[in-house]
């Protein structure tokens, strides 16, 4: 099963947000034992490198932790392609229309997020909350 993980799941997971840790921890778990196959759009590191190294100010750490990602997920890229197709959704939220057309361009099943609400009038790929993902997963495994 392929998903996309969005940017809030993995902050959550690197720096331990509570009360959402738990949940974001399992599916990032779920990736790294190759039981789903996670995706990470390259928009999303650079935003993810950032806001880590302005919480961590350890830039050596940030780059272990990115490491770490290059290395269990896919990076799904976004190209220009990607970048006009979310422009034409007109969404409130861009870099969600983003996440959306990275995940629809790579075949990617389900987006992994914590405002699943915003991608509510979109058919496929669905999106999900961390939680909601493994409620659903633990009733087809």
């Amino acid at each position: 099963m392929k998903v996309l993980v969005d940017t809030n799941v993995i902050l959550d997971t690197l720096l331990y947000r509570s009360p959402f840790y738990d949940d974001s921890r399992t599916v990032y778990t779920l990736v790294e034992q190759r039981r789903i196959t996670g995706y990470v759009s390259s928009s999303a590191m650079t935003d993810i490198f950032y806001l880590t190294r302005k919480e961590l100010k350890d830039t050596g750490k940030v780059y272990s932790l990115i490491d770490d990602i290059a290395r269990l997920f896919i990076i799904a890229p976004v190209l220009e392609s990607t970048i006009k197709s979310a422009l034409a959704l007109r969404w409130k939220d861009f870099e969600d229309a983003v996440q959306y057309m990275a995940a629809r361009e790579n075949g990617i099943e389900h987006i992994i997020t914590r405002n699943a609400a915003d991608f509510e009038t979109v058919e496929a790929p669905r999106a999900a909350s961390p939680k909601d993902f493994l409620i659903n997963l633990k009733g087809h495994g």
